[in-house]
């Protein structure tokens, strides 16, 4: 089978640009399942039920989010009710949503897993152990990791841990696509981060004028999402159905 992965969509410009481009994308690839980190979907960042309706509503299957899951209040009652959106699952229990989920898919159940690293990020609970948890509980064939974290190392470093446990791992976060996707020694599919879907010419989706500002002076600054041509980074796992684990990789970068 083949699983599509979406980097981080960047506000309606990521979303409008995704809709007019998914559709025939999942067709030209034979993508059986579609998975996007939505959690800078929303105007302004952070994810809304419209923004995250949608992403289902352009192709998306099932959404991810990361350090921005709760960003927008409205949000919270919407991660409690929705079957296919999930928060990283080592925050804190009592925060809304859930961090893992099940996915019936006819001929198997498929586990999706959300995490968030530590190294240069908000304080959350250890990933690692937070995934060996899951993973003891939840015995599913076929299961995907977005682990949503800034270092590349903790990034490589989780790849590693899970090799051979889990079907994929795939960053997030960083919204610049790495070019190392691989296949792990014992056949865990990988890749550091998938990029973003937004505008080409940006810094991170942000209006360059604006990125350069708040970085060079250190003053607070509105980031307004950059004008132009966009982009879909992503990558496509094929994963056996059978063994579960990943036999090819496929990063792509649609314009």
């Amino acid at each position: 089978m083949n699983i599509l992965v979406i980097g981080d969509v960047v506000s309606d410009k990521g979303c409008e640009f995704l809709r007019a481009k998914l559709p025939g994308l999942k067709k030209l690839k034979s993508i059986d399942y579609c998975i996007a980190n939505g959690e800078n979907s929303a105007v302004g960042n952070g994810v809304t039920p419209h923004s995250a309706e949608y992403l289902f509503d352009s192709g998306v299957d099932f959404i991810t989010l990361g350090n921005h899951a709760f960003r927008r209040h409205e949000v919270y009652e919407y991660l409690d009710s929705c079957g296919r959106i999930i928060r990283p699952a080592n925050f804190h229990s009592s925060c809304p949503g859930k961090g893992y989920a099940k996915v019936d898919l006819g001929y198997a159940e498929m586990l999706i897993i959300n995490l968030m690293g530590r190294v240069y990020m908000d304080d959350c609970d250890n990933p690692f152990d937070c995934v060996d948890e899951i993973l003891s509980k939840e015995k599913c064939r076929i299961t995907l990791v977005d682990f949503h974290g800034e270092a590349t190392a903790e990034k490589k470093a989780m790849g590693y841990y899970l090799d051979g446990r889990v079907s994929a791992v795939f960053g997030t976060h960083t919204h610049v696509m790495t070019a190392d996707a691989d296949i792990l020694p014992k056949g865990t599919g990988y890749i550091t981060d998938i990029g973003m879907t937004g505008p080409v010419n940006s810094v991170l989706g942000v209006k360059p004028e604006i990125s350069i500002g708040k970085i060079k002076t250190g003053m607070p600054a509105r980031f307004d999402t950059a004008d132009g041509e966009c982009m879909i980074n992503g990558c496509i796992f094929e994963i056996d159905k059978n063994t579960g684990l990943c036999t090819g990789t496929e990063p792509l970068n649609i314009r």
